[in-house]
């Protein structure tokens, strides 16, 4: 996610059109497959995704309000009320519940993703923050601070119970993680093949990072003769490695070992329909990536897309 999100259309009016408007399925391609374009509400600002079977979630960054589209007609409901504060980074657990990142609030919701409910809130900081994306293990959520050098664990019990508001942890990175001015530095998160540490990306450098979770402590991914500038939505499929590189309009794909310390780069991703890409989930075989037009001036009537493009 990037810094261009924290001009927020926030206003009322822009709450309420967004909570009514009827988005117009897209087109099934030829053959009944699902389309590759999703229309998104008109001035929604998309930043987040996740998916679950047949159905993608999208957060806005204008008002904090949940989209579910249903991937195969293209049809959109809102579930989550609007919030007045950014929805970013999702993840979907098995038992339908949807981790928000809630970027400038300094906080993360979960969500039942059937009806919207609020199941919990953890407030994890107050500005300067930055609360970008989450991933999602076993026994906890971590959540990304573009701010600062730190991440957020929700540890969740037996059951994948949620814990009290203020059981969360603050980690502090140490190690080879560089902090670089004001701009966008933690991103996208995900976990190593193996499971037994996390990968994120710093988006002003371009570096990948392993980060041991219990300690903090990172080293570099050794990824020989590329970095990810503009990195910022992370996807680990097996030991392939999916660097949404949003200004940039590509996601570069890695071959990673079984530690995540290291990878080389086998190829990149781009479609013409991709207008800053942010995030990226799979789903029906394809990967979706929400448009998030950083580069273009957000109205109430500004039109917004979700894209699927083949996995390489």
């Amino acid at each position: 996610m990037n810094r261009p999100l924290r001009t927020m259309l926030g206003s009322a009016m822009t709450a309420a059109m967004l909570a009514t408007v009827a988005v117009a399925p897209a087109q099934a391609h030829p053959g009944g497959r699902p389309p590759a374009v999703l229309a998104l509400p008109d001035g929604f600002q998309p930043e987040g995704i996740a998916t679950a079977g047949r159905y993608a979630y999208f957060g806005s960054r204008a008002t904090g309000a949940i989209q579910r589209v249903d991937l195969v007609t293209g049809r959109g409901t809102t579930i989550g009320a609007a919030t007045g504060t950014p929805s970013l980074g999702l993840k979907v657990d098995p038992r339908g519940r949807l981790f928000v990142s809630g970027g400038t609030a300094g906080d993360a919701r979960v969500l039942d993703t059937r009806t919207g409910e609020v199941l919990a809130r953890y407030q994890f900081a107050t500005a300067p923050t930055f609360v970008n994306d989450v991933v999602l293990t076993r026994d906890a959520a971590y959540f990304t601070d573009s701010n600062r050098p730190v991440l957020y664990r929700v540890p969740l019990g037996r059951g994948g119970a949620l814990p009290p508001a203020d059981a969360f942890t603050t980690i502090t990175l140490t190690g080879a993680y560089e902090q670089v001015g004001t701009g966008v530095n933690l991103n996208g998160i995900t976990t190593t093949p193996d499971g037994r540490a996390l990968i994120v990306v710093q988006s002003t450098t371009g570096t990948l990072y392993r980060v041991d979770p219990a300690t903090g402590a990172s080293t570099a991914v050794d990824v020989p003769g590329h970095t990810f500038t503009n990195g910022d939505g992370l996807l680990l499929l097996g030991r392939t490695l999916y660097v949404v590189q949003n200004r940039l309009n590509l996601i570069a794909v890695v071959r990673l070992n079984h530690a995540g310390t290291a990878g080389t780069l086998t190829s990149t991703i781009t479609d013409p329909n991709f207008d800053v890409p942010t995030t990226v989930a799979t789903a029906l075989g394809r990967l979706y990536l929400p448009n998030a037009r950083f580069t273009t001036a957000p109205t109430p009537s500004t039109p917004y897309t979700a894209v699927a493009v083949r996995a390489h």
